[in-house]
Order: C-alpha cells, then structure tokens, then sequence
C-alpha cells in the first residue's frame, strides 16, 4: 500500500513534547469510538514509543447507547488510567458532549462532529468537522471515526501521522485498510486547512490594528 498523502504534507505534525496528556473521545454506540480509542492508545504506545492507557465505556445500550473511550498519554509510567479532567475532549453525539464538556481544563482542546453537537453553555473556541458526512461521501459512514482520528492528529499533534497510519492498517477489517487510510488523510487534510484558515484570519487582524 502507498503511503497517505497525509505523511507528504504534515512534517508538522511530528508529535509535540509534552509530560502527560489525557483524552477523553465520546459519542454513541455505532460509532466506532472504543476502536478510535484503542487505535489512538497503540498508535501513542506502539508507533511512538510512549507510555499510554485506555478505559472504554458502553452505556446501557451497545448500538445507539453513550460511549466513551479514556486514552492517558504520558513519558513516564501511568499509575492512574481514569481521567477527572481532560487536556482533549472528542464530541461526537449532543449528549456525549454535554455529558463531559464539564471535564474539559478550562485550557483544553474541543474536538466536535460538526453536524451532531452544537457546543453550547460555555464561551471557549473549539474545532470542528462534518466527519460523518465526510465518510458518506466516500462511501462508507463508519469511517467518520478515522476521518476524526485524522482531525485530531492534525489539531493537537499528540500522536504522529505515521504511528496512526500503522496502527489504522493493523486494525480496520482486511480489505478496508485502503479505504481507511484515505479517510484518515481527509481528517489530517481537513484540520490542516482549518488551522492554515485561522493563521491567514489571525494575520490580517494583526496586519490591520498595526
């Protein structure tokens, strides 16, 4: 398989230093989000080499019911999996969202599926894509899970592009890595030009009042 094209375009996102870093990634049973989970935790452990946990949680339901996965990732030996606060929430259900916006450090990271949750209650900035329909588009609605792992590559740089696209290969069902691998590129392409959007934004504001 040819490499992605995300590994071509983001040297940027080499992963960043940091001490311990704590995700929380939530949304509905159907979804994918325990497999985002675990694929975020190897691919921190095993591609880059760190030390990382994952919890996963189901609600009452399997399909349709809340879900959560918990992935702490650190440089050194992890004692306590379980997270109170998050430095990165991941929302991809209304519920999940305002079931765990409260968890979020008044200085982290709000990742949401554009077209599920609308942030709501609390004046922060936060980042979001039309994952789903992302992975409509290119045929295959249970893909929005990786496009999001993309997004989420590209926004916080905790976890290389190489380490996801290594873990993703292992863990989609054979027969699908290709089609994965592409939806994971969209996300990484979709977040960098979000983040290219703000610079140019944030620029001509700094041009202007000078």
């Amino acid at each position: 398989m040819s490499p992605s094209k995300a590994s071509d375009k983001t040297d940027h996102a080499e992963k960043v230093a940091f001490d311990k870093k704590e995700i929380i990634m939530t949304g509905f049973g159907g979804q994918g989000i325990v497999m985002a989970g675990r694929i975020m935790g190897t691919a921190a452990a095993i591609g880059d080499g760190r030390e990382s946990t994952f919890v996963q949680s189901y609600g009452p339901e399997s399909r349709g019911g809340a879900c959560n996965a918990q992935v702490v990732i650190a440089e050194k030996i992890i004692h306590y999996p379980y997270i109170r606060k998050c430095d990165v929430l991941v929302a991809m259900s209304q519920a999940g969202y305002e079931k765990y916006i409260e968890s979020l450090k008044p200085d982290g990271i709000l990742l949401v599926e554009s077209d599920l949750v609308r942030p709501k209650g609390k004046e922060m900035d936060f980042f979001a894509i039309p994952a789903t329909r992302m992975a409509e588009d290119l045929g295959r609605k249970m893909m929005a899970n990786i496009i999001m792992l993309g997004f989420f590559c590209a926004i916080t740089r905790l976890i290389s592009v190489k380490a996801f696209q290594e873990t993703i290969v292992k863990s989609v069902p054979k027969g699908t890595e290709e089609k994965n691998m592409l939806a994971f590129s969209k996300g990484v392409d979709f977040g960098l030009a979000l983040l290219k959007g703000r610079e140019k934004k944030a620029a001509g504001r700094t041009g202007a009042s000078a």
